[in-house]
């Protein structure tokens, strides 16, 4: 599905967007380490990306896109703790992504609708859809 530098750049992504408020949580990196996993990135792969960004890869299939923007999405979740500097993070790196600004702001303001902010996948897809139709 993803070639190793597009998993790079993910765990990469998500390391930058962990370090808005200037520090790498205990439950970030936590997080971070277990998406990792799951795109077979090693700990020691992401240490390297801690220290060093990975070459930003521009993910061509826009649900692997939408599946990126939600990964952030529980990240910035993670510790029930939301700054605004987090805030205009995500939104600059959903704009980025080139994921349409409405349905960006629609996740962020749903997601404090459910429990831990945590908003379920097919919620998340019938908003892009709704954006993109």
């Amino acid at each position: 599905m993803y070639k190793k530098s597009e998993k790079l750049s993910l765990i990469s992504e998500m390391i930058e967007f962990a370090k808005a408020d200037h520090k790498i949580k205990d439950e970030e990196y936590n997080f971070i380490i277990a998406v990792a996993a799951q795109l077979e990135i090693t700990e020691e792969e992401v240490g390297f990306l801690i220290r060093e960004k990975a070459e930003k890869k521009v993910l061509k299939p826009e649900s692997q896109r939408i599946l990126q923007f939600h990964r952030l999405v529980l990240l910035m979740n993670i510790d029930q703790e939301i700054s605004p500097t987090e805030l205009h993070t995500i939104k600059d790196f959903g704009l980025q992504m080139g994921l349409r600004p409405e349905a960006i702001d629609t996740v962020l303001k749903q997601m404090h609708t459910y429990p831990n902010k945590v908003i379920p996948p097919d919620e998340l897809i019938t908003i892009f859809k709704r954006f993109y139709n």
